[in-house]
């Protein structure tokens, strides 16, 4: 069966979804993703009522582009054209230079893991092994990563000017875990000037100085230019 046609349907039973009303889906199944975006928005009093996708049925788009801006905008299409709703998306992950800035995109399926409740683990082990032979080598010298985030709003699915964030956060790789809050690489990610790594910060310190954070401030003032 059709997913997109199966997906118009039940979207099409939400009547008081309207772009009229500042309806926009936010183009993401990443539950970790979402609650942070969710709270950055909220926080900044955009006015929009970000929709996840997962509320119309909406499955994932086939993220097959070659950069970070490139899947973002294929998922904020995608959600655009099966709602015919505005669309957010966020594409991110954790690039590394040792490595040739792995696992980049991949970020998410890394370890080739499908399970969600065991893929951040099975992620940070991967990680951990790929570069225990460049620690080894290099006892002294810290590993360095970014994570990146890049964010892109499409007003309907054929936009043909997207408008688009991208947020840079600079940190260390760690040799193991340290920390249980936020998700994905963030028990690996430390941050020297802090002492802490981004599982150990509170949500309200991440949002401060994260990729996502630095990418939503970006995108929310150039959506309130364009109003």
């Amino acid at each position: 069966m059709n997913n997109n046609i199966d997906n118009t349907i039940t979207i099409n039973n939400h009547p008081n979804l309207n772009p009229k009303n500042n309806h926009c889906v936010l183009a993401s199944n990443n539950q970790g993703k979402l609650a942070e975006l969710q709270d950055l928005f909220n926080h900044h009093k955009l006015g929009l009522k970000l929709i996840p996708q997962a509320q119309l049925n909406i499955d994932d788009a086939i993220e097959d582009g070659l950069s970070f801006i490139e899947n973002a905008i294929i998922k904020a299409r995608h959600a655009s054209r099966i709602s015919g709703l505005p669309a957010i998306a966020d594409d991110s992950g954790l690039c590394v230079p040792v490595l040739g800035n792995a696992p980049g995109i991949y970020s998410a399926r890394y370890a080739g893991i499908e399970n969600k409740a065991t893929r951040d683990q099975a992620n940070n082990a991967k990680l951990i092994n790929e570069l225990t032979p460049i620690r080894t080598q290099n006892p002294n010298t810290p590993i360095i990563g970014q994570f990146v985030c890049v964010l892109a709003m499409v007003h309907h699915a054929d936009d043909p000017h997207p408008i688009i964030a991208e947020g840079i956060w600079q940190g260390e790789i760690l040799a193991e875990p340290k920390g249980t809050n936020g998700f994905g690489y963030d028990p690996l990610f430390w941050l020297p000037t802090l002492g802490k790594s981004s599982a150990e910060l509170s949500k309200k310190e991440k949002s401060a100085i994260s990729h996502r954070g630095i990418a939503s401030r970006e995108l929310i003032a150039k959506i309130k230019q364009a109003l």
